[in-house]
């Protein structure tokens, strides 16, 4: 089991990063539209680097739903490998199940 404080910080992140995305999407596409002039992009820069480190989609981490395992997360159902396959031996994932041949 992952610390509390550590699923706690990706809760804040991920927060964070809905907060922000539209402002920094717009400010990504001023510093990177042709149409606009050098002081513009710089003041665009500027803001884009005032935010907050956090806001950026890029410094979440996938953890597991259940233990907040960082490690050997399986993005498509949100768990971590243990987890997952403690699922899959009790039926609860639709579609899945052990491979034997």
């Amino acid at each position: 089991m992952a610390k509390t404080s550590m699923i706690e910080r990706e809760k804040r992140r991920a927060k964070l990063v809905t907060q922000q995305a539209a402002k920094r999407a717009q400010l990504k596409e001023t510093i990177r539209s042709p149409k606009s002039t050098d002081d513009e992009r710089e003041a665009a820069m500027r803001k884009l680097q005032s935010l907050p480190r956090d806001g950026s989609a890029s410094r979440k981490r996938n953890r597991c739903a259940i233990t907040g395992r960082s490690r050997g997360v399986y993005s498509k159902f949100g768990l971590g490998r243990q987890k997952l396959r403690e699922a899959t031996m009790r039926g609860d994932v639709p579609g899945l199940r052990k491979a034997s041949w």
